[in-house]
């Protein structure tokens, strides 16, 4: 049986669970859980802007997700160890077993701010309303 924890290492936890709580963080993440990856070929690869990548990695960094390793002018970025990398790749293979339960619990917890509208009609509403 694990001990159980003390309030800081509750805190922290917590405090981990809110950063990785981004999507775009959990993106990089899962980027650089296979090696070392730089800013710009992160950015380029998701998508996201450099100035927002470099954002997320210092707080990943504060967190202790990801370590880097600085190569002649450029940093490389990975997941720290192999926990963490484990403990992402654990949630994806749960996420993805109870995929239509999921599916269902978001509608339901973005459908108390739009009673009786499923993620599907809400977009397309949106869609429609764009187009006009």
């Amino acid at each position: 049986m694990i001990e159980a924890p003390s309030s800081r290492e509750l805190d922290f936890l917590a405090e981990t669970f809110r950063l990785l709580g981004d999507p775009s963080r959990l993106k990089i993440l899962m980027h650089c859980e296979d090696g070392p990856k730089s800013v710009t070929d992160i950015s380029q690869t998701l998508e996201l802007s450099q100035s927002l990548v470099s954002h997320h990695l210092r707080l990943l960094r504060g967190a202790r997700l990801v370590t880097h390793v600085r190569r002649s002018r450029q940093i490389f970025y990975e997941v720290a160890d192999r926990h963490v990398g484990e403990v992402l790749l654990d949630m994806l293979t749960h996420v993805r077993e109870d995929a239509p339960i999921m599916q269902r619990v978001i509608e339901q917890r973005l459908g108390a701010s739009l009673p009786g509208r499923s993620i599907e009609r809400r977009r397309s509403t949106r869609r429609a309303a764009h187009c006009t």
